[in-house]
């Protein structure tokens, strides 16, 4: 195939407030790039920083005007509410100890939230969310970014069709290596706050990567965790925090699995791999290399697929933009969730009704799976490596 993308229906282009992602942070300006990638949103206001110097340096670089950059996010929330020209959602992309007060406040006032994940440092706090937007029946999305693959989504559904047959294992790890070193210790931004409770919750390693294995495994799968058995580590010196992770896993239904999640790794990057195997089949995907897929079935020789040259379900189609051979990575995963959310917000707000593929987007319940998730591990692990249940 030589065709990417085609453009649906024009949505009328929406706005956006920002709390966190200033200069020195790497989530807040992913986000932003992804948005302006479709052109349906823009920003139009921020709380980019705890240094309101940085706020008005990163309001500089995106054309906001001063009047629209605040010290807090509660003066831009509460200010921005009774603007005519309010934002019509919120971004927050902080660290996680502020996700829940940022977002709470946020669903007070009535807007729509993109969060990022976790979507608490509780599971109590991200329960409170659920309840919030479904009373106010408003839409939420926390950027689990790698569901935005077109690959993923066509993996979800040859498993939906029931392809692979009754899934019966997965392999899921996670491995990086940018922690192997006390690089917290340097003045690293994004290292010092991933590895200080205070701002990253009960969990590092668990909570910042070892959560899009759950996730992932769940959003492709459908499979929902029954029980676990977790041993986190902490192999940086003096670290409060783990660095890496070995979790068994015992979905409903009795499939099986194992995840790791390391940042001590030497000689990988960000090397998010799925392995899901089935009565009939099994499938493997690894997110440096998110275009393609090994696909193998009991009756057929071992073959790959290729995004943008192979036939694809309807729904990653849809969302793949390039040609064939023309690779579409980090920035289109993510623009893809921000233009799901996006053109759900739309119809919402023009008074249409929503499809399935509309609200094709992590969602506030997923969430609250995930911030469960990263405490059972926890609790699992500080009890000795225990099987504790998900209930």
């Amino acid at each position: 195939m030589i065709e990417g993308q085609t453009s649906g229906t024009k949505t009328p282009k929406l706005r956006y407030g920002m709390v966190g992602g200033g200069q020195g942070a790497f989530i807040g300006g992913v986000h932003r790039k992804a948005v302006a990638m479709d052109g349906k949103a823009e920003i139009v206001c921020g709380a980019f920083s705890q240094s309101y110097d940085n706020t008005l340096a990163t309001g500089d670089t995106v054309g906001l005007p001063r009047e629209r950059l605040y010290r807090t996010f509660e003066d831009m929330i509460q200010t921005e509410a009774g603007r005519p020209d309010r934002p019509d959602f919120i971004s927050v992309v902080t660290p996680n100890s502020t996700h829940y007060a940022a977002a709470k406040l946020a669903l007070d006032h009535g807007f729509a939230v993109v969060c990022e994940k976790p979507l608490a440092t509780s599971s109590s706090d991200a329960a409170d969310l659920a309840r919030l937007v479904r009373e106010k029946d408003i839409l939420f999305c926390v950027t689990y970014a790698y569901s935005g693959y077109p690959m993923v989504k066509h993996i979800r559904d040859i498993i939906a069709r029931g392809e692979l047959g009754e899934i019966r294992f997965v392999n899921g790890e996670y491995p990086q290596e940018w922690l192997a070193t006390k690089l917290e210790e340097t003045g690293q931004k994004q290292a010092a706050w991933r590895t200080d409770p205070k701002l990253a919750g009960a969990s590092n390693c668990v909570g910042d990567i070892g959560s899009h294995i759950e996730f992932m495994v769940g959003h492709m799968t459908g499979l929902v965790i029954e029980s676990l058995c977790a041993r986190l580590d902490r192999f940086g010196p003096g670290r409060p925090l783990d660095d890496n992770a070995t979790v068994m896993v015992n979905f409903k239904g009795g499939a099986t699995g194992v995840y790791w999640s390391s940042q001590v790794a030497p000689g990988h990057d960000n090397a998010l791999r799925l392995r899901i195997y089935g009565t009939k089949g099994a499938v493997e995907w690894f997110q440096e290399t998110p275009n393609t897929a090994r696909v193998s079935f009991l009756d057929r020789p071992i073959g790959f697929l290729s995004r943008g040259r192979d036939p694809m379900s309807p729904r990653a189609q849809s969302l793949s933009r390039l040609p064939s051979g023309h690779p579409e990575g980090y920035f289109e995963g993510f623009a893809n969730i921000y233009s799901t959310f996006i053109t759900a917000l739309a119809k919402k707000l023009r008074g249409e009704a929503l499809t399935a593929d509309d609200l094709d987007f992590p969602g506030v319940e997923e969430g609250v799976q995930g911030v469960k998730y990263i405490e059972k591990c926890v609790e699992s692990s500080a009890k000795g490596a225990i099987w504790v249940g998900m209930e």
